[in-house]
């Protein structure tokens, strides 16, 4: 989840770049914040902060932005947890630093999940049959969608018989037939980057059947040995049509040294009826990765969504609908968004049946169309909250009222970051506009929200899902359309943290062209003179106002040593 760091001055004079880039000189930055992830809950983590708000201060910055989780809970926190917010509100009045508390998680939603995680945007199955057995209707799964050859036991030398593409066969992969799951063989994926220089890469592909609006299941076992970027192993599932991103973006979590594990992900067909389904390594170094027992299978009913616009409708084949209660019990599924714990999703466990009521109309050995919905899950579990349901907009009046009580803050930051899957339920498409469209008037009523709460207090928000050269636009992830006009659903007095460094000469004018003024998120855990960088673009743009030490893996090393580059003066 992205926080914010603000810094409130104009900044002044250019930069001299050259080789290492040189230290600039620029009038006083009013707001140096910087970026605290940190749960206030445990006894452990307060001295923690209060070290770091101390050294922050000492270097110069001003203000802190307070990125707790907690604060999607409050409701559930007990006394000890405001005994921790009280004691940091004092050390940073102490200090003359403002605190910055976060609010509205948009995109990673999992604090609002926690209230209900029937709220998660969700994407259709549409007619999935299912058949009548011993009282129960189960999934009669896709015959066609399946995977050729997934033990690569066929093959010529190294050449795996079914997958139209592999990366250099008998270099970068290999039949071995010594080490393997199942079967008879395995492919190995060995040392890419001196296998197949420059890419690293080392995938098989084949092209695969699917029924569109149907939820599949793709799953293989890999192990591995001193595989040192464990994150390269992916699953892509590629659509025909050119450009259209993958229908899949789920984190495999593969390990540098492993024996063998399973490893899976789940993703809804949408309009497809094929696909490209892609399996292996994209930019690898060194090390080997052992791959066997690809299987693709439909999958029933797993982690369904029951809310208002998530309809479970079972028909027969002549077009009956059957009554929920009267033909068959109700069904909830009691892991859908609780495991590990509540907001969060597993990508899978055993599906739910249909059971049949003693009264049912339904008979056994009849066949029967199912429709319903599952959450658009993305990476780690990422799952974001409908923007239309009335419940969420109670959960973040709630939410903005408890935060103004505790804190009384002169600045909010509104959370809305990387919106991965939006526009599918039945709620949002009945309001027949873009995603953009949907995001533009959840951003007003936001706004709202806070003003009405606090009527004050500085309202800033990231940039990404309103910027056209980053987030807000169409392919994106699991998004049922474009993002395009977001960013008329910002008033200009918004101020806009933006983190697009790579497209800064676009995305900085745009957003001071609409009147908004902005901060530089900086840093990113790597060399804090790379802002130098970025300031030196942003020079002469109206409206920029200053800069943030963003840490997204809690690293302040660097603390001091950004505040020196940007606006202490150099060390002797």
């Amino acid at each position: 989840m992205r926080c914010l760091l603000l810094a409130g001055s104009a900044l002044a004079t250019a930069l001299a770049i050259a080789g290492r880039p040189a230290r600039t000189q620029m009038r006083p930055l009013t707001h140096r914040w910087v970026y605290l992830a940190h749960n206030l809950l445990p006894d452990e983590n307060v001295p923690v902060v209060e070290g770091l708000l101390r050294r922050a201060a000492a270097a110069g910055y001003s203000g802190a932005v307070l990125a707790d989780y907690k604060l999607n809970i409050l409701d559930r926190m007990d006394e000890r947890y405001f005994r921790h917010v009280d004691r940091i509100r004092k050390v940073a009045r102490e200090l003359r630093m403002e605190l910055v508390p976060c609010v509205f998680p948009i995109g990673y939603s999992s604090g609002l999940l926690a209230h209900d995680p029937s709220l998660v945007e969700a994407m259709p199955v549409r007619d999935a049959e299912f058949r009548v057995r011993q009282g129960a209707a189960r999934l009669v799964p896709d015959p066609d969608a399946r995977v050729a050859n997934g033990g690569f036991e066929e093959s010529v030398g190294h050449r795996v018989a079914g997958w139209a593409l592999q990366d250099e066969p008998g270099q970068a992969t290999l039949v071995d037939r010594e080490v393997r799951h199942g079967g008879a063989a395995s492919l190995r994926l060995q040392d890419l980057g001196a296998t197949n220089p420059p890419a690293g890469n080392g995938r098989v592909m084949q092209s695969v059947r699917l029924k569109p609006f149907r939820c599949y299941r793709v799953s293989f076992w890999a192990r591995t040995r001193g595989l040192d970027t464990p994150g390269s192993v992916n699953c892509v599932v590629l659509p025909p049509r050119q450009g259209a991103p993958s229908l899949t973006h789920i984190s495999l979590g593969v390990a540098p040294d492993q024996d063998w594990k399973l490893h899976q992900t789940v993703f809804n067909s949408q309009d497809n009826s094929s696909a490209n389904l892609y399996i292996g390594v994209w930019g690898g170094r060194r090390g080997a990765l052992w791959i066997d027992d690809v299987r693709l299978e439909e999958i029933g009913l797993v982690n369904v969504v029951r809310r208002d616009g998530c309809p479970l409708v079972v028909k027969g084949e002549d077009g009956t609908v059957y009554a929920e209660g009267r033909d068959y019990e109700p069904v909830r599924d009691p892991r859908m968004g609780t495991v590990p714990w509540e907001g969060e999703f597993e990508l899978w466990h055993e599906p739910l049946d249909i059971r049949l009521a003693a009264s049912s109309r339904i008979r056994e050995g009849q066949r029967l169309r199912v429709s319903f919905y599952h959450p658009g899950l993305v990476h780690e579990g990422q799952a974001a909250a409908c923007l239309t349901h009335p419940k969420v907009y109670a959960l973040l009046r709630d939410q903005m009222e408890r935060v103004q009580r505790l804190f009384q803050p002169a600045t909010v930051f509104m959370q809305h970051d990387e919106i991965r899957c939006a526009n599918w339920c039945g709620l949002c498409q009945a309001r027949g506009v873009s995603p953009g469209r949907l995001l533009a008037d959840n951003a007003r009523r936001c706004v709202e929200i806070v003003r009405r709460a606090s009527p004050q207090a500085r309202v800033c928000v990231w940039s990404d899902m309103f910027d056209p050269h980053h987030n807000a636009r169409g392919d994106y992830y699991l998004v049922n359309g474009s993002w395009a006009g977001s960013w008329e659903g910002l008033a200009s007095d918004v101020v806009i943290v933006n983190w697009n460094a790579e497209q800064a000469a676009r995305s900085l004018p745009f957003f001071a062209g609409r009147g908004h003024r902005q901060i530089l998120a900086g840093y990113y855990d790597g060399d804090p003179a790379a802002t130098l960088r970025w300031l030196e673009t942003a020079r002469g743009v109206r409206g920029v106002e200053g800069l943030m030490y963003t840490t997204w893996a809690n690293r302040y090393d660097d603390l001091e040593r950004f505040a020196g580059l940007l606006w202490r003066p150099a060390p002797k």
